[in-house]
């Protein structure tokens, strides 16, 4: 999946990546979307997870959660971006995957979700100005994130976390307090 990407990866090509024959490969996976949530949840830096499951409001300090949150993203979406990239080349492909994904309640926008509501939390409890749109400003963030990561295929591109941070710290403006 990562020199071909999961369109053009064949079950029979991972399965003998693998070690394996591609009847081994369905008795573990119901289908390359199911095989291809695996590779993710095994490519997720577990500090994703770790991170997702422990923010907290009012718990340290905000900017510099969300720029680890940055930086883990921008890793993630890097080592994944060869492998996912290919399914928008074919809508039929897109459609089944997003079938797949809705079907296992599973999705990308969970990410969003997760970091939006910590955000919400921070505007509970005064760390973030009401105005300020928590689902929003989670998008900019992931897609700041996605955006540069995909540039950094492209030649020397690095993105810095913290500048990632400070410009959208800086585009929200007096909305931030903590």
């Amino acid at each position: 999946m990562r020199t071909k990407g999961l369109a053009r990866a064949t079950t029979k090509e991972i399965a003998k990546a693998a070690g394996f024959s591609e009847a081994a490969l369905y008795k573990h996976f119901q289908d390359k979307t199911e095989l291809f949530l695996a590779v993710l949840k095994e490519r997720v830096p577990s500090d994703l997870g770790s991170l997702l499951g422990s923010l907290r409001a009012g718990k340290g300090d905000l900017r510099q959660t969300l720029v680890k949150f940055a930086e883990i993203a921008l890793g993630f979406y890097t080592d994944t971006f060869p492998i996912a990239a290919s399914i928008f080349s074919e809508p039929a492909l897109l459609a089944a995957h997003n079938e797949a994904l809705r079907q296992r309640g599973t999705g990308p926008h969970l990410v969003v979700k997760a970091l939006a509501g910590y955000l919400s939390a921070e505007q509970e409890i005064g760390r973030l100005a009401p105005e300020v749109d928590a689902e929003t400003a989670a998008g900019l963030l992931l897609g700041a994130c996605h955006y540069h990561a995909f540039l950094g295929f492209f030649g020397d591109w690095r993105a810095d976390p913290e500048k990632v941070v400070a410009t959208l710290w800086s585009g929200l403006g007096d909305g931030i307090r903590g």
